[in-house]
């Protein structure tokens, strides 16, 4: 087995930074319009894992000051009803952020739920508007994880312009965002998928590389640049990510663990972005 050498990007603890500058941006808010930043959660069903993230999602939100407001609709809701409750949401003055919990159910068009989030309380960056703010550079919301992984790369000083990143993963709030993002920061950037041929020798090309491929240790370590820096994104059963991490940690210069990497920095994103809603909304 390769000896470790690559460092650890640690996920946790930079979420707890942001996490704390997030309470005192919140506090202020509060302090200077007497309205505390508020975050409304939407959840169709009782899927266990959904109704273990919406109640750590609001955990962390006591934790950075922020106020939840939690709607819990059965599993029998149609399309029609939840874009209705998340348009009242959307036109409540006292909800700052809205995050619908996905997925919703294979009866439920999720799409149009998503699009009925207001652009300026998308802090989960999941509507299209918010897709395209992050295409063209402009001031908006983004994807959570996208945004987390961006910020680990920053913390850790890791310099993109002109940088080969390979993203492995399409999905519209991961690998799609991670590799517009990248692009904005003049990467340049590659996206590939579980159907890329010859994948490994693209990912060998990677000085930066973001997996968010959702297969188990999918990415091996013999396919790693040496001195790359590497995002693993994924989790899968049993704490594991899409990088074979004993392997790739013996190539890379930099790497994010699951589980404490990409994951809690998702959530110190959506708390951030809820209290940055709240200070635009509020004029601030």
């Amino acid at each position: 087995m390769s000896t470790s050498t690559a460092a650890l990007m640690d996920g946790t603890a930079l979420a707890r930074r942001t996490v704390e500058e997030t309470a005192a941006r919140a506090a202020e808010v509060t302090r200077r319009t007497g309205v505390t930043p508020c975050l409304a959660t939407v959840l169709v069903g009782e899927d266990p894992a959904s109704v273990t993230y919406v109640k750590m999602k609001r955990n962390r939100c006591a934790q950075a000051g922020i106020r939840s407001r939690h709607v819990e609709l059965p599993a029998t809701t149609t399309t029609e009803e939840l874009v209705a409750a998340i348009t009242a949401l959307s036109l409540d003055p006292e909800v700052h952020g809205i995050l619908l919990q996905h997925p919703v159910g294979p009866h439920i068009d999720e799409r149009a739920a998503f699009e009925a989030i207001a652009p300026e309380k998308d802090v989960d960056g999941v509507t299209t508007a918010s897709f395209a703010a992050m295409g063209f550079g402009l001031p908006g919301f983004v994807s959570c994880t996208p945004g987390g992984i961006m910020r680990l790369l920053d913390a850790y000083d890791v310099e993109l312009s002109g940088k080969r990143a390979v993203v492995v993963g399409r999905s519209a709030i991961l690998g799609k965002p991670a590799g517009l993002l990248l692009l904005g920061r003049d990467a340049t950037v590659t996206y590939c998928h579980s159907r890329t041929r010859d994948l490994s020798s693209v990912v060998r090309e990677a000085d930066v590389l973001v997996a968010a491929v959702g297969r188990p240790n999918f990415i091996k370590g013999e396919d790693i640049k040496p001195g790359a820096v590497v995002v693993d994104a994924g989790y899968n059963p049993g704490n594991v990510g899409d990088v074979d991490f004993a392997s790739a940690a013996g190539r890379a210069s930099l790497i994010t663990p699951v589980p404490g990497g990409v994951g809690p920095m998702t959530i110190a994103v959506l708390l951030a972005q809820t209290v940055e809603g709240a200070e635009r909304q509020l004029g601030l």
